[in-house]
């Protein structure tokens, strides 16, 4: 069994690869260097990069990776009302959590109205391939990129003749597959910092895991921690108590869009879960401690 790692989107990535042949980590850093130089919103040079700097109105050719990616966060847009949108980029700026850096204050009522108005999907069109704003808002894809990353990864790979690995980008993972040892893939979901939860293991056949967690980025000021997940629908961070939500489905680009939407949701993003199929487990913090969320599509599958 190889075991790679690299770097990529500013975090590291790792696999477990059964069998193939050739240079794999080089094909593998291949696949993630062309989707940062599609994707990335901290890149100017970025194919994200010029369409943000594009004058709203005129239609702009997509590549085909970027429209794929962008078709599906419109459509998660939609399913969710709202809690997950790839056109934020001018608030994550605002709140200290993209390329400009941190800010040593908290934004003023004033200045979140302003970007809000510039942002959100509704100032977006996409036919096919091609794109246009009808606003100069800034999309910023971080929220789906990553899982589509692994995916196009996994695709790369399969694609190779190669049937067993286990790919992970900054934390997303997917696995196809067995170990040698005739084993899946089992992994323990990411644990919530200083929750007193039982591990929840999973076995990844065909399987990709996404968790956003609450823990990962944030800054505190006046007393007041703010995450770096916003809500699309007020232009602030979510402050619905929940910690983490981590996302089970065959496709990682969906379970890490459908993790952010649903840590913006929080509880009552629960039966939007339930209809969509969504394999889900969700960490809430209360007065007396953590409150567990589980979906039935979870409950079956570690049943």
């Amino acid at each position: 069994m190889a075991e790679l790692s690299g770097e990529t989107m500013g975090t590291s990535w790792s696999a477990k690869v059964i069998g193939g042949a050739g240079p794999l980590a080089g094909e593998i850093q291949q696949v993630l260097d062309r989707i940062v130089a599609e994707m990335s919103h901290w890149a100017p040079d970025s194919n994200l990069g010029r369409l943000n700097r594009g004058a709203p109105g005129w239609w702009q050719p997509l590549p085909r990776d970027l429209a794929t990616v962008l078709a599906a966060a419109l459509r998660i847009a939609r399913a969710s009302g709202g809690a997950f949108d790839p056109a934020m980029g001018r608030l994550v700026d605002l709140w200290g959590f993209g390329p400009p850096g941190p800010r040593a204050d908290v934004p003023a009522d004033t200045e979140i109205a302003e970007a809000l108005r510039e942002s959100g999907r509704d100032h977006l069109e996409i036919d096919g391939t091609r794109f246009r704003r009808t606003a100069p808002a800034t999309l910023d894809l971080s929220g789906i990129a990553k899982g589509f990353a692994v995916d196009a990864v996994a695709e790369r790979l399969r694609g190779m003749e190669v049937r067993d690995f286990l790919i992970e980008v900054g934390g997303e993972l997917r696995g196809e597959g067995i170990k040698p040892d005739g084993q899946p893939w089992w992994v323990d979901l990411e644990p919530v910092p200083g929750a007193a939860l039982a591990p929840v293991r999973v076995a990844l056949h065909g399987l990709a895991v996404a968790t956003s967690g609450d823990y990962r980025r944030a800054f505190a000021r006046g007393g007041k921690v703010y995450a770096h997940t916003l809500d699309p629908r007020t232009g602030r961070p979510a402050d619905n108590g929940v910690a983490s939500v981590t996302v089970l489905h065959p496709s990682c680009m969906l379970a890490d869009a459908w993790a952010t939407a649903l840590t913006v949701l929080g509880p009552e993003g629960m039966p939007l879960a339930e209809r969509e199929g969504l394999a889900v487990h969700m960490a809430v913090r209360g007065e007396s401690g953590f409150e567990e969320y589980l979906s039935p599509a979870l409950q079956t599958m570690i049943g």
